[in-house]
């Protein structure tokens, strides 16, 4: 299972079954309160559009054209965030702008359910109500005092939280972060040591680079540029039988070999991508296809 700590700066350690801990930093209110403002732009822009096209087309009776005007808004809404979340690897329009993403409180892949449960709650914590101000003037008294201390308590939850989970978060059990920037440094190769032979040693298929993504690799080249995680034998064994098992490697890394391995791993994965990336398909991390098979399933 993963492991988290959250120290006094609002970040996230998470130790994923690779054994190399990741660290996030939680989105900041002002932040997460800008993708959400972008989203319902968004959003907004595609409900005009289509109540456009129902009111002018007048394909549906009237009774049907005002029901469905009702609910336009949950139609669009829930969809747009709910497969946004699957397909972006938790993040929707505004978030891509902020820089800002969903992920799971434990540090493993965001589930199906967990997308549609935040954003099932996001309808009754912000939309509901903010339907519910629009129409002041026809409530009692008693109706707007709960709409407004509802929308307060909404409000005042991210604040009394280490973690700045709203409602939605807390029951999906989900945290927004700063999006980690995965930025490939210089080859390794360049900069290798001289106990490392520049003749590979393994050989990897394309079905065994197709696993990992550029997240993936930018933390191999984070622990093998880091002399205090390379002298970690018992760590940098985890993190070979970690990888040979998730790639399915048939051969087997001898006693001493483990960062050669590495370094033959990273140099075939690194060429990898780089040669998918000239053919226009990038790969952020290894959830690039369950992604999107889990998004096809719910159109």
């Amino acid at each position: 299972m993963s492991q988290s700590v959250t120290d006094g700066s609002h970040v996230e350690q998470f130790i994923p079954p690779e054994g190399v801990p990741i660290t996030f930093a939680i989105a900041s209110i002002g932040t997460r309160f800008g993708a959400q403002f972008l989203d319902i732009v968004f959003t907004s822009i595609i409900i005009f559009i289509v109540a456009i096209v129902i009111l002018f087309t007048g394909v549906l009776p009237m009774t049907a054209e005002a029901m469905l005007m009702v609910m336009l808004g949950f139609l669009v809404q829930t969809p747009y965030y709910i497969l946004s979340e699957l397909i972006w690897n938790g993040r929707t329009l505004g978030k891509r702008i902020t820089g800002i993403r969903v992920i799971n409180m434990d540090g493993r892949r965001l589930t199906p359910h967990q997308v549609t449960a935040r954003n099932l709650m996001k309808q009754v914590e912000i939309f509901a109500p903010m339907g519910l101000l629009a129409s002041v003037g026809t409530q009692s008294a008693w109706e707007n005092g709960l709409t407004i201390l509802w929308l307060l308590a909404v409000v005042i939850v991210p604040f009394t939280n280490r973690r700045r989970q709203r409602l939605g978060d807390i029951i999906a059990g989900t945290l927004v972060v700063d999006t980690p920037r995965s930025v490939l440094l210089a080859d390794l190769a360049l900069s290798a040591p001289a106990a490392v032979s520049s003749q590979a040693e393994f050989e990897f298929l394309p079905e065994h680079l197709d696993v990992y993504g550029k997240y993936e690799l930018q933390t191999l080249e984070d622990v093998l540029r880091d002399s205090t995680k390379t002298a970690n034998h018992k760590e940098i064994e985890q993190i070979v039988r970690t990888i040979t098992r998730r790639i399915r490697y048939p051969d087997t890394v001898k006693p001493g070999q483990e960062l050669l391995f590495l370094n033959d791993f990273y140099r075939a994965q690194r060429e990898h991508l780089e040669s998918l990336k000239l053919f226009g398909t990038l790969r952020e991390n290894k959830y690039h296809e369950h992604a999107r098979t889990e998004a096809k399933k719910l159109v």
